[in-house]
């Protein structure tokens, strides 16, 4: 088998205006979905996120890849290397290493290939599924009133429940349990988690609270400011928390901060900032900066590597998880292929998939049940992609004008000369 041709087809889905720790979400959020086409015409699909330097770095690799054996993926990663340069994460909630991005769309596509080329899901060719569906939690932020782009649902005055709540503007405790209990109730989720870094951390605890009063102890809660508050806020807040959080993300930056702020809170801390690669795990090790690490495999480069961290979580009692992006379908069939071959327990994974929902590139849409998604058994991501929707979100691509994720300009729009801090409480 050979590959043959690789279509690389940048997209922009709606989103919300969503509030994070760098400012506001864009109308759009942007992807870039990635084909491999075999000699004998069957595709495998990835997707990761966008922006014009990712796409860049991948239009180089996919030509360098042309004529490769998908089988072969050493030989493939090893092609790729020669033109990887140093990437950095960056001080953002997001992560801007573009080669990293680039090896786990490569990977993905070859995998779905693979899988579509023998008939047997992904998770078969990473050694088997261990479990027959995936849990993930409600993922909540605060938000002016909105829901993105052109086809905002605040337009349908007749919307209810999740549609209505993902228009209305969520900027107190009293908007963030309302935004919970719809998105509970649409989807299921048993567990919820916040996004802060927005407002004080008196206020965002208030939230926390909120939230336990609306769905008791039985429902695990998460609060992550995205590493924006100073080591004392952190203990601070985190006290207050004491035997409410299931985890605390990212409450301080870097691995040093973070373990100053474990050593003084019986709190499992989780990071998806301050250990975000093989290089950083030691350091993670020696100083014990976090007891949970949230995987992605979009950012650790991809199924294998993301697999390989998790034996390094299981021989040094790590925790383990999945971070998530403003996502469509093609991520999130992957995700679930790589949580169902992932030996570990896991915390339910987070997903941004409520925010993007309705506006998928999937034929067949995956569904949420009691907040959980089926392993579909289907060949390789078990998914079909709509070729007219992927159209039809390039062409919303070329419209929208966007090309690099920026939050801070978005913040500016309204509230003028704001600018984003590493370190802001």
């Amino acid at each position: 088998m050979r590959i043959a041709d690789c279509h690389i087809t940048p997209v922009a889905v709606p989103d919300p205006p969503l509030l994070n720790a760098a400012g506001l979400h864009a109308p759009y959020a942007l992807r870039l979905i990635i084909e491999l086409v075999s000699a004998d015409g069957i595709s495998g699909w990835g997707e990761i996120p966008g922006g014009e330097s990712t796409h860049a770095a991948l239009t180089q690799a996919a030509e360098r890849i042309i004529g490769a054996d998908p089988w072969q993926l050493n030989a493939i990663f090893a092609r790729i290397d020669q033109l990887a340069k140093p990437d950095e994460r960056g001080a953002t909630p997001w992560d801007n290493r573009a080669w990293v991005h680039v090896r786990s769309a490569i990977e993905v596509a070859c995998y779905d290939l693979l899988g579509k080329t023998v008939e047997r899901p992904a998770a078969d060719l990473l050694g088997g599924a261990v479990r027959d569906s995936v849990p993930f939690a409600a993922y909540l932020f605060y938000k002016r009133a909105g829901a993105g782009g052109e086809f905002g649902f605040e337009c349908d005055p007749s919307a209810s429940g999740w549609k209505a709540a993902r228009a209305e503007a969520a900027l107190d405790p009293a908007g963030i349990v309302a935004q919970a209990q719809a998105m509970c109730s649409h989807y299921g989720f048993r567990s919820i988690k916040l996004k802060g870094g927005v407002f004080s951390p008196d206020a965002e605890v208030a939230a926390i609270l909120a939230l336990r009063e609306a769905f008791g102890p039985d429902v695990p809660l998460r609060l992550d400011p995205n590493a924006i508050w100073r080591v004392d806020t952190a203990i601070e807040a985190g006290k207050k928390l004491a035997g409410v959080l299931e985890y605390y993300e990212d409450p301080a930056r870097g691995q040093a901060d973070m373990a100053a702020v474990a050593r003084a809170l019986d709190i499992p801390l989780a990071t998806n900032m301050c250990t975000t690669s093989f290089a950083d795990l030691p350091g993670s090790i020696q100083q014990q900066s976090e007891a949970i690490i949230l995987s992605d495999h979009h950012f650790w480069g991809g199924f294998r590597a993301s697999l390989d961290l998790a034996r390094i979580c299981r021989v040094f009692e790590r925790g383990l998880s999945m971070h998530s992006n403003s996502h469509l379908g093609i991520s999130l069939a992957a995700m679930v292929q790589l949580a169902a071959a992932t030996p570990n327990e896991l915390y339910d994974c987070d997903t941004h998939y409520p925010w993007q929902d309705g506006h998928d590139l999937l034929v067949k849409p995956l569904q949420f049940e009691n907040g959980s998604v089926a392993v579909r058994r289907g060949p390789g991501l078990g998914i079909e992609v709509d070729r007219e929707r992927l159209s039809q979100l390039h062409q919303q691509y070329l419209r929208c004008g966007l090309t690099e994720r920026n939050d801070e300009i978005e913040m500016q729009k309204i509230e003028p000369g704001w600018k984003f801090q590493a370190t802001r409480w």
